[in-house]
């Protein structure tokens, strides 16, 4: 951890706790039982976080169907993510037009406001003080105590979409784990993965993701290579997100046995190609919560910190987690990876195997 990082780490908890001293609200007992005409929730700012918010969307609307949920963005990538969104009637992007932003957001009242962080935002408190709401809630921690009319009180090391999906239960509408599967909107789609869709068969091929979204979470590529060598009877696809391009097709050309595919220009395009998958290797980023809504099993690599591994953890699907020694997946012994998927592949197999002979 950098010292700005614990710079700033120590100014979010300290104006946290500057504005406990302020507001200071009573605590409420839910559930919340007034107008829930409209809701507007503050989402976070990767993708990861963006889909395990979209069970609550999901719930939301099925349990209050005339309800208008609104977002307040904090990046673009997920302005562009919820704006395809369904269950979404409008997406808010804080660093957008200020003008659009105030008239819509900061000019209008709305019956309820959630804040998605689990833990001191600065951001994030100051949209919930400024944005005008009837009721307010947040995840319950020592940071938001008397910020928000009622907390959700979830364990910090649950999982992000339990947390997330937590909020019902203030409004009087509990739901159950299993209806917190996440689900990606549908997106635009090109032709040439609309093309490799079709050729390629379900459950047959292995898939490596090598992308991550922090550059502690990329495992070595020469690591990638060996690893896909190491299984010379299997096929794999590639995948990555658009910056390891040229990663991808050295291992595209360089290994015998990967499929060459074409490179995703979204999320949407990259879960349509999970979905065909039998299993998913990757490093601890969006692409784990990617398999969730298509319930791909995965074997994921993680840093060291507890927090990851248990609130971005893989959700509702079977899978295999394998922790660096230290906060570096890179730091992820080669040997461990390959034992590990050789036992989950053999698995799989078995369980196939048994599945085809039951539905016989």
């Amino acid at each position: 951890m950098t010292k700005d990082w614990k710079k700033k780490r120590r100014f979010r908890k300290k104006f946290a706790r500057t504005l406990q001293q302020i507001i200071n609200k009573p605590p409420l007992e839910p559930p919340y039982d007034g107008p829930v005409k409209s809701i507007i929730i503050l989402a976070q700012e990767k993708f990861g976080d963006a889909i395990l918010l979209t069970p609550l969307l999901k719930n939301l609307k099925e349990h209050f169907p005339a309800t208008e949920i609104h977002i307040v963005t904090f990046s673009k990538d997920t302005t562009a993510f919820f704006r395809y969104d369904r269950h979404v009637d409008a997406v808010h992007f804080l660093k957008g037009s200020k003008t659009d932003y105030i008239k819509n957001v900061l000019g209008r009242s709305f019956d309820v406001l959630f804040n998605t962080k689990d833990h001191p935002s600065t951001s994030f408190l100051l949209q919930s003080l400024f944005i005008r709401s009837r009721c307010k809630v947040g995840i319950a921690n020592e940071f938001h105590t008397g910020l928000y009319d009622y907390l959700v009180e979830k364990d910090f090391h649950s999982p992000i979409a339990l947390k997330n999906c937590g909020f019902c239960e203030t409004l009087g509408k509990p739901v159950s784990p299993e209806a917190c599967r996440p689900y990606l909107p549908a997106m635009p789609v090109s032709k040439q993965v609309r093309q490799f869709l079709d050729i390629i068969p379900l459950r047959v091929y292995c898939g490596i993701n090598i992308s991550a979204g922090w550059t502690t979470r990329y495992w070595k590529e020469e690591n990638w290579k060996k690893l896909i060598n190491s299984f010379p009877n299997e096929r794999f696809l590639v995948l990555c997100s658009p910056e390891d391009i040229e990663q991808k097709k050295r291992l595209d050309e360089s290994c015998v046995n990967v499929i060459p595919s074409p490179v995703t220009s979204n999320l949407y395009e990259a879960g349509l190609i999970t979905a065909k998958l039998r299993i998913l290797v990757t490093p601890d980023t969006a692409m784990i919560h990617v398999a969730s809504t298509s319930n791909t099993p995965i074997t994921g690599l993680y840093g060291k910190a507890p927090q990851d591994q248990s609130r971005f953890k893989p959700f509702m699907i079977d899978y295999r987690m394998i922790v660096s020694p230290t906060a570096l997946v890179r730091d992820i012994p080669l040997d461990e990876v390959t034992d590990i998927f050789r036992e989950f592949l053999e698995l799989r197999k078995r369980e196939t195997l048994q599945e085809r002979h039951e539905n016989r």
